[in-house]
């Protein structure tokens, strides 16, 4: 039998992590000039996509912690987002893995930043299709993302939080 989760931080850590994985899938090797890839004229290039995300991570915390503030971030540089996007993630993850209380209901921080955050990810994997270096797939399903919680490290290492 599957451990089940325990309460509602814990699949929103999950769920964290899961965006982390998958976002991380879609940035690792990706070539130079994908940064800047726009797929048309009115598209977000992966740059405007990933600061936007890392957006999403940093209202997320400020709606948890009671102090809703949106303050989007323009992007500059490639690296420097890939670093923000894990460092808004390991930031809301350590909260919700605090005692410290929830300001908004889980519900509402699952439906609003961390669904949208997953729509974005999913088009960073199309945009790497697109600019001719795609992202192996896999079959998520399989693994064990689905048992145990997850941490993600300063680094944006997702690791197995129970073990």
């Amino acid at each position: 039998m599957i451990p089940a989760l325990e309460s509602a931080r814990q699949l929103l850590r999950h769920a964290v992590a899961t965006v982390a994985y998958r976002g991380g899938k879609t940035l690792r090797d990706a070539p130079p000039h994908f940064a800047n890839f726009r797929a048309a004229e009115t598209a977000r290039t992966p740059m405007e996509l990933l600061a936007h995300i890392s957006d999403l991570y940093a209202w997320a915390l400020s709606i948890s912690q009671g102090k809703q503030s949106w303050s989007p971030i323009k992007p500059v540089d490639w690296q420097a987002e890939v670093e923000r996007f894990f460092a808004t993630m390991t930031n809301f993850d350590k909260y919700l893995a605090s005692d410290e209380p929830l300001y908004a209901p889980a519900e509402k921080l699952f439906q609003g930043p961390i669904a949208d955050s997953l729509t974005h990810v999913g088009q960073l994997a199309m945009l790497r299709r697109l600019a001719n270096s795609p992202v192996r797939g896999e079959n998520y399903f399989y693994h064990n993302n689905a048992m145990w919680p997850w941490a993600i490290a300063a680094d944006g290492e997702v690791t197995n939080a129970a073990a």
